[in-house]
């Protein structure tokens, strides 16, 4: 049997389980409009153990999301997925965070296009057919009303995740819905990291760095006028 655990904080979602040959056996997240990940990952780590009855050392490996998403939130995440990789010489696997979420709905017909909310009218998305099978490549992209038209125009498309919000007065096709509600989860995690640890699909724990698409940027405050 190989026990995985599985680290999700990409996003506002906070979220981690313990799998057993792809099946959970315990999960817990919080998705309460802040990244809390700093205060709450590792209680949760502690309490979904705890939770399955299982120590830190029986842990066949750690599996991490490794963005795009939250520069932060990424960093927080594979920090922590890292540091119990070194501590108990346990491998690491790396999940895609838009595969993942594209695996919270199934459709029998056409394609889902999950998107993480980046700056403004940016997002992070991908294009994957009705059996998950990535057919376009992640990008970010400014989103108009003609995003997505090749897939629009013959399909149905489901869009999903906190990026298409603020999408649907913009993308109005008759073709395209909005699946509320969704979010990158270690729920959808679990098989995929099983999957991954049955070929030895790892990566090197010393140099993985997370997949933030974008350089990150600071925003410079704004220069008080000094008061004469």
């Amino acid at each position: 049997m190989s026990i995985i655990l599985n680290i999700e904080t990409a996003t506002k979602n906070c979220s981690v389980s313990i799998a057993a040959n792809g099946d959970i056996l315990a999960i817990k997240e919080l998705n309460n409009g802040n990244y809390s990940h700093a205060e709450v990952l590792h209680p949760f780590i502690v309490d979904v153990l705890k939770e399955a009855n299982i120590s830190t050392d029986k842990i066949d490996a750690v599996a991490v999301s490794k963005g795009p998403g939250s520069y932060t939130g990424l960093r927080i995440g594979v920090s922590a997925a890292k540091g119990l990789c070194f501590a108990f010489d346990k491998p690491l696997i790396s999940i895609d965070t838009l595969t993942s979420l594209s695996h919270s709905i199934t459709i029998d017909e056409g394609f889902i296009i999950p998107m993480l909310d980046a700056r403004r009218m940016e997002v992070y998305a991908a294009v994957f057919n009705n059996n998950h099978q990535k057919i376009r490549e992640i990008k970010a992209e400014i989103i108009d009303e003609n995003s997505f038209s090749e897939y629009l125009k013959s399909h149905k498309v489901y869009f999903l995740g906190d990026g298409s919000q603020k999408c649907k007065e913009i993308i109005t096709h008759q073709n395209a819905i909005f699946v509320d509600a969704k979010f990158p989860s270690a729920k959808e995690m679990a098989q995929l990291s099983y999957d991954k640890y049955q070929i030895s699909d790892i990566e090197n724990v010393a140099y993985f760095e997370p997949f933030y698409l974008k350089d990150f940027v600071v925003i410079p405050e704004k220069k008080k006028k000094p008061i004469y």
